[in-house]
């Protein structure tokens, strides 16, 4: 089967569209996401070489080799979104016709639930490193790529914030309340502060253009 990174664009796009739950929105907030990292990549792309950004350039090759590695991450989290849907699917569909079939089925139902819970969050964390690296982009990138870095600020925030709408609701539906408050306490320290960072770096793109 055909990995979802590998389909044509158009092909994800048709079956996030669909009548099928899979790919839906965890899949589109790791997309957001590897954009937002491959904007990143781009902007350091198109400033290291160039003798006008020499002061900076070692500064953009880290910053380059820590994008691609959270491009990479965050395309890897497009399958994993869909395959714990999947499986949180499967476990829903599990009979439930004796008080052990429902024991059984509820058990398989919130150990899906948890994992549900850990891969949006894993997203969200990766996103908001994506909106750090941003700041750099815009504060030493090339300028003629500048406005590439606003863009890239912007869908990472998109990506994180949508992956908290998927931490949250998995999150409430969990039994295990200490498991499910510490996963929200991540999320809220993860969330902390990074609205008013992607809106500054937004600011200091604007302000070069």
């Amino acid at each position: 089967m055909t990995e979802m990174k590998d389909k044509p664009l158009s092909r994800f796009l048709d079956e996030l569209a669909g009548k099928q739950a899979t790919p839906g929105g965890g899949s589109a907030a790791a997309l957001m996401g590897a954009q937002a990292a491959a904007l990143v990549s781009m902007v350091c792309n198109l400033t290291i070489g160039k003798p006008k950004y020499a002061e900076v350039e070692a500064e953009l090759v880290a910053l380059l080799g820590e994008s691609e590695r959270l491009r990479g991450a965050l395309t890897g989290m497009i399958k994993s979104d869909i395959e714990v849907f999947d499986q949180l699917m499967a476990c829903y569909a599990m009979p439930k016709a004796s008080d052990e079939e429902k024991a059984a089925r509820n058990a398989q139902i919130q150990a899906a639930l948890r994992v549900a819970t850990d891969v949006p969050l894993d997203c969200a964390k990766a996103c908001a490193k994506v909106v750090t690296l941003s700041r750099v982009a815009a504060e030493k990138g090339n300028l003629g790529v500048i406005s590439d870095a606003g863009v890239a600020v912007m869908a990472a925030y998109a990506g994180l914030k949508s992956a908290a709408l998927n931490v949250q609701i998995n999150a409430g539906a969990l039994k295990d309340r200490a498991f499910a408050d510490t996963k929200l306490a991540e999320l809220n320290e993860v969330l902390g502060g990074a609205e008013e960072e992607a809106s500054a770096v937004y600011r200091i793109v604007q302000s070069k253009l």
